[in-house]
């Protein structure tokens, strides 16, 4: 008897709890994105076609850059450190781990150590020298990756997005004097109720728990003339541990909800309420932070830096690295290839992943999947070709496109480099990868014609066959 022909597996829906975290500017991995990053912009301001990959570690009262660097821009490294350190807020460190006023690093008194080397000339030869812009090669090998999800009006996780957008209102209020007690170090983590539809779309259901822990000042003794350098006003006490929950609560986790719109238009703030479990602070005090609390290192918060766990991460991380590291720059046009199918509703969630080897210019390979939210009757293989019709992902054409060539990057370094505004400041091009294109033609294609644009478009200059 001839076997059954294998039945189809029906599409349903489930529900199902996912988790993201983030850091603040002050956390000691951040810190060392944001000096890597001031470092390549250094570079950039002076010589666009700098070759950067700095590496930063800190540790108490030190911080040191070390790395490779070919440029024609002259360097202040203590400067960039020192700049950066107190841009986040550390300007006091006490060697006593029973200080209550140390905040865990000094801009003023800190160590800075210094081991930056140029490029191999192995790299150099194999990748740029004697090449046209647009043949210049990947700086090393390696995958990327880019996700969107159209559940926010930004096509970011709203666990992610919301994560983050925690801990940027939690220094907004710090640096503004509305919560002076607050100090630089901070981390935080939401986890969501979703429901996954049968179409393999996702949508937020409840706002299930919230945690932050942040670092702050003595509860009941700080004061602020002495918290805050340079205050002038009336003298002010810092409230109890939970008077500080109190006003978190209020100033940063409902207003940070009510400025995230969902797919419906309706801020977050409606996915909160009685059932969201809340842990602020839950390991008690949070006064020794920083550096002091915790050795920092470039490159340790790579899904912090991305999606926060959704979709997928190809292990390269961003801050300190020039255009031509492809880590950086084609993990960038990954999530503009994946929020321009998504805004152009093509799909309703989309992964893109790229791979390259050192010092050759085109992509090996592209992928993408759209996890079954594939709309208007095209399927991942038209949306794969569309892509490759649209965008060009050679290292040279990136910098062109998104513009990465210029000193913009330690805005990038805290906070996500994905789901922000792009805007255009002093003739610069901020987070132009959010720019999504305009895929909507395409809607209206058959596969058949999508496949004829591929073949009559110059895909073979930009693509491997």
């Amino acid at each position: 008897m001839a076997a059954e022909p294998a039945q189809k597996k029906v599409k349903t829906t489930r529900t199902f709890l996912f988790s993201s975290e983030s850091v603040n500017e002050g956390h000691p991995d951040k810190l060392c994105d944001q000096v890597s990053d001031a470092v390549l912009d250094a570079c950039l301001r002076e010589d666009p076609k700098s070759k950067v990959a700095c590496e930063t570690c800190t540790k108490d009262n030190m911080v040191m850059v070390a790395g490779e660097i070919t440029t024609q821009a002259k360097l202040d490294y203590d400067k960039i450190v020192r700049g950066v350190v107190l841009q986040i807020g550390f300007d006091s460190y006490v060697d006593d781990l029973s200080s209550v006023d140390s905040k865990g690093l000094c801009d003023k008194t800190c160590e800075v150590l210094v081991r930056i080397n140029k490029q191999s000339p192995d790299i150099a030869g194999g990748v740029h020298v004697g090449k046209d812009d647009m043949d210049v090669g990947a700086g090393d090998q390696g995958i990327m990756f880019g996700y969107a999800s159209d559940e926010t009006s930004d096509c970011m996780p709203l666990t992610h997005s919301m994560a983050t957008r925690l801990g940027k209102t939690l220094t907004d209020v710090r640096k503004s004097g509305e919560c002076w007690w607050l100090r630089p170090d901070g981390k935080t983590q939401v986890t969501i109720e979703y429901l996954q539809h049968a179409d393999g779309s996702v949508e937020p259901k409840k706002i299930h728990t919230v945690v932050i822990s942040t670092q702050h000042a003595e509860p009941l003794k700080a004061v602020r003339s002495k918290e805050c350098a340079g205050y002038k006003g009336p003298e002010m006490t810092a409230p109890s541990m939970e008077a500080m929950n109190k006003e978190i609560e209020e100033k940063v986790i409902r207003r940070t909800l009510q400025n995230i719109t969902l797919k419906n238009g309706q801020p977050a703030l409606t996915l909160y309420g009685s059932h969201t479990h809340l842990h602020i602070n839950p390991s008690g005090k949070f006064i020794i932070g920083g550096p002091q609390g915790d050795a920092g290192l470039t490159g340790r918060k790579i899904i912090i830096d991305t999606y926060g766990g959704w979709g997928a991460h190809g292990g390269g991380a961003f801050s300190g690295k020039d255009p031509t590291k492809v880590d950086r720059s084609a993990a960038y046009i990954c999530r503009q290839m994946a929020k321009s199918v998504v805004t152009s509703g093509l799909s309703a969630r989309c992964l893109v992943q790229l791979s390259y080897a050192i010092g050759v210019a085109k992509p090996l390979s592209l992928f993408v999947e759209t996890y079954g939210t594939e709309k208007h009757g095209l399927d991942v293989d038209d949306i794969t070709n569309i892509l490759k019709i649209e965008f060009d992902c050679r290292p040279g054409a990136i910098a062109v496109s998104l513009a990465l060539r210029e000193p913009k990057y330690q805005e990038t370094a805290a906070y996500c480099h994905f789901g922000r505004e792009p805007y255009t400041k002093e003739g610069r091009k901020y987070f132009e990868w959010e720019n999504a294109m305009d895929l909507k033609k395409y809607q209206a294609m058959k596969s058949d014609q999508v496949s004829a644009s591929l073949k009559d478009s110059n895909y073979l200059a930009k693509w491997v066959d």
